[in-house]
């Protein structure tokens, strides 16, 4: 099992890997040649179990709700799993 100081570690890291994907998008968006584009964008903010999603149009609305929802349900697995290896 992990150590705390380790958790810790690659929490960070993982906040970090997602900031730097976040510049890598908005400088790519910004000098990405073509003007005629739409920037659709969407995010979710997931609170216990409950997952709240936001977007900027449907499609993408639709993507981050499968995606969080994906991610609820694998957490909620690795919670019951953890649990029952005790």
């Amino acid at each position: 099992m992990a150590d705390a100081g380790t958790l810790l570690g690659l929490g960070m890291a993982l906040v970090l890997f997602g900031v730097m994907i976040i510049i890598l998008a908005f400088f790519l968006s910004f000098f990405k040649r073509g003007g005629g584009d739409k920037i659709s964008a969407g995010g979710a903010v997931i609170i216990g179990p409950v997952p709240i999603v936001f977007g900027t149009d449907k499609k993408a609305l639709k993507t981050v709700l499968s995606l969080s929802i994906v991610l609820t349900l694998l957490l909620l697995a690795v919670m019951i799993v953890s649990y029952l290896l005790r």
